[in-house]
């Protein structure tokens, strides 16, 4: 039983405030993943604030348009720190995402931990050396380069 980690640190010279609403808000998830994957969120209006226990549902079509249901649940959160989403229904055996958020000279330092496992034992595994690890890679690339457009880029001059 194979567990993969992807771990990802992005610096955004943004206040802690502006950082954390932006990602606390599951309605601009469409905006920082890639458009070929037609993101899109199922769950009715969303809640003021996140809380642990929220589910979220989406449609995503990851590989070849094939629509894939994906729920998750926000299991922990806490505010301007942290908060973790794990999927209780979707393309992963495993989906554990932790998203933190620390204030920083300039900004704030973002970092990523996605612990995942693959279902289909072996064919999984190569489905992962062929394709998933690099999709993976490509997503949290482009979501880096939104995140950029958004923010903008951090520099040693935002100190």
């Amino acid at each position: 039983m194979k567990v993969y980690v992807l771990q990802r640190i992005q610096r955004i010279p943004a206040e802690l405030d502006t950082v954390w609403q932006f990602f606390a808000d599951p309605g601009n998830l469409p905006l920082i993943t890639p458009p070929y994957m037609r993101f899109r969120i199922l769950s009715p209006a969303k809640p003021e604030r996140m809380y642990a226990g929220q589910i979220i549902t989406y449609h995503v079509r990851p590989l070849l348009g094939i629509p894939l249901f994906w729920m998750t649940e926000i299991t922990h959160v806490a505010e301007k720190q942290y908060f973790i989403d794990e999927q209780r229904m979707g393309p992963y055996a495993f989906w554990h995402h932790q998203h933190h958020f620390r204030e920083i000279p300039g900004g704030v330092e973002m970092t990523d931990i996605v612990h995942y496992r693959l279902p289909l034992g072996l064919i999984g595994r190569m489905a992962h050396a062929w394709h998933i690890r690099q999709q993976l890679q490509e997503i949290f690339d482009y979501r880096f380069q939104r995140v950029e457009e958004r923010f903008g880029k951090f520099t040693e001059r935002n100190l």
